[in-house]
């Protein structure tokens, strides 16, 4: 599987200038990072939670963890990680695991960690598991605009930058 669908048509209508950077197939998004190059504060992951309303996206660097209470918090709402069953289903055109940044284009409420928002650049899955989206801070915001921002994330111990 390439680039999802979904992703190139969010890329194509924001006008987004980016860059793909293909690796060796990786299994987690600190292996994507390694495999990459690239440092994992700059590689957004995406993790998927549910409740009996629905899902709601959290995107966040690689080296961080969801703090939940926060993200309850911030939704109003008691989240759990999603199923992976329901993701096959949610994300038709990308392979388990390899989750892009844009789900609101999937009909999910998305927040957006602001530590990315500190990043010179960001890079993403593209919807496989051996391709990455590289594109500055600027054009991702604006990639991710209708995502919600805020601050619900903590820096794992013993995580490189």
């Amino acid at each position: 599987m390439s680039m999802s669908a979904t992703l190139q048509d969010c890329l194509r209508s924001k006008g987004s200038q980016y860059e793909i950077v293909h690796h060796p197939y990786s299994h987690s998004s600190v292996e994507t990072a390694a495999a990459a190059h690239i440092p994992g504060d700059r590689l957004a992951k995406t993790v998927l939670f549910e409740d009996e309303h629905g899902y709601v996206a959290a995107v966040l660097p690689s080296t961080y963890a969801v703090r939940l209470s926060e993200l309850w918090a911030k939704t109003g709402r008691h989240l759990l990680l999603a199923k992976e069953t329901d993701l096959r289903e949610l994300f038709k055109d990308c392979d388990a695991g390899a989750l892009p940044p844009v789900c609101t284009a999937y009909g999910m409420q998305t927040y957006l960690d602001e530590s990315l928002a500190q990043q010179p650049d960001v890079y993403f899955e593209a919807g496989d598991h051996e391709e990455l989206i590289h594109m500055g801070t600027d054009q991702f915001l604006d990639l991710m605009d209708r995502a919600e921002r805020a601050r619900f994330a903590r820096r794992m111990q013993g995580m490189p930058m």
